[in-house]
């Protein structure tokens, strides 16, 4: 070829050859971005909080209805965890409530004093009859309180019973961190492959913690159905959504009321020092079957709060992704963070 004519192709070419040889090919780039087979890579990068900043958040009920594809990879992993999962159901059940080899007595042994226990810690719930009892013995003159012991302006009916500190501490620790659990799991966007009701699994819950708890985070890694129709919120649910700030704001000020209770609280009543409420709790938890199962809790809900807040990051505000990715992992504050943060713009 003859030097004339190969500046005559290079000068003279067509407008589409330019546009080949110097843009840059955005179609094919999107198109292996969004190939199935990159769906577990992104559904990765959506749980660490790199990309859901950018994008608008849909209601959980559209999250629910539109399940993402899964590959081989994500789908071997999923069978693996709930395989595990269903595991630590039948060891939670043996080792907690059946077998005698765990600390203290098995459900079909309980003694009396536990049930006491039980329901005195039931009665000091979220310490509202001590702190009922509390103001009203400084608000009236003792003398009254006496002569009508039984209706002092509806406040003092009965006595709250006086339990260890630390064992009143733990019991409302649990139990508030596990009211702060309700607003997350009707927020959850694999909540509709859980069949039953949600607000009875979380009734359940309260009292019984991890029990249920394990089996809702093993069904709702089953595999999405294309022809499931999202349910409809119930009333619970709807107030427990529109309130997570509120929830969240309660259960974290329990938690913390109960840490400051179990160290400080009933200071008249002979309880020691932070030393021997120390020396108590060990002594507690290795006695008594009750307190065992709590730090089990404890530990379960350490791992379930940031799986749970990491699968549904896309429901916090856009502003807050970041801070709620990195707390999720702090036990308790991750979960205060998430329910403050919920974008509540759109209806649930």
């Amino acid at each position: 070829m003859s030097t004339a004519t190969a500046s005559f192709l290079v000068h003279n070419r067509p407008p589409l050859a330019t546009l080949h040889f110097n843009s840059k090919p955005p179609r094919r780039r999107r198109v292996v971005a969004f190939s199935p087979r990159t769906w577990p890579f992104e559904r990765i990068v959506l749980r660490t909080g790199l990309v859901c900043g950018g994008a608008r958040r849909n209601s959980p009920t559209t999250a629910s209805a539109q399940p993402l594809p899964e590959g081989d990879g994500d789908g071997n992993l999923r069978r693996v965890l709930q395989f595990s999962l269903w595991v630590a159901e039948g060891i939670y059940i043996l080792w907690l409530f059946l077998l005698p080899y765990a600390p203290g007595d098995p459900v079909w042994a309980i003694s009396s004093d536990t049930i006491n226990s039980l329901v005195g810690l039931s009665l000091n719930f979220f310490f509202i009859l001590p702190l009922m009892n509390s103001v009203c013995d400084k608000m009236l003159p003792k003398s009254i309180i006496l002569k009508t012991e039984q209706s002092v302006v509806g406040i003092r009916l009965i006595d709250a019973p006086v339990l260890h500190p630390m064992a009143e501490g733990l019991f409302n620790f649990v139990i508030g961190w596990t009211f702060m659990f309700a607003p997350l799991l009707f927020t959850d966007y694999k909540r509709d492959r859980y069949k039953g009701s949600l607000d009875i699994l979380w009734g359940f819950q309260m009292f019984l913690t991890n029990t249920f708890l394990i089996p809702y985070m093993a069904i709702r890694l089953d595999s999405a159905d294309a022809q499931n129709t999202p349910t409809k919120s119930s009333q619970l649910a709807s107030v427990m959504t529109n309130g997570a700030p509120v929830a969240g704001l309660i259960g974290g000020a329990i938690c913390l009321i109960s840490t400051l209770w179990a160290l400080f609280g009933r200071p008249d009543g002979n309880f020691g020092g932070i030393a021997d409420r120390w020396d108590f709790l060990v002594s507690y938890i290795g006695s008594e079957r009750l307190a065992y199962a709590f730090i089990w809790d404890i530990c379960l809900y350490t791992i379930f709060q940031p799986w749970l807040i990491g699968d549904n990051i896309q429901n916090v505000q856009k502003s807050k992704v970041n801070i709620a990715n990195y707390l999720r992992f702090v036990p308790v504050v991750g979960l205060v963070v998430y329910l403050v943060c919920l974008n509540l713009d759109e209806e649930v």
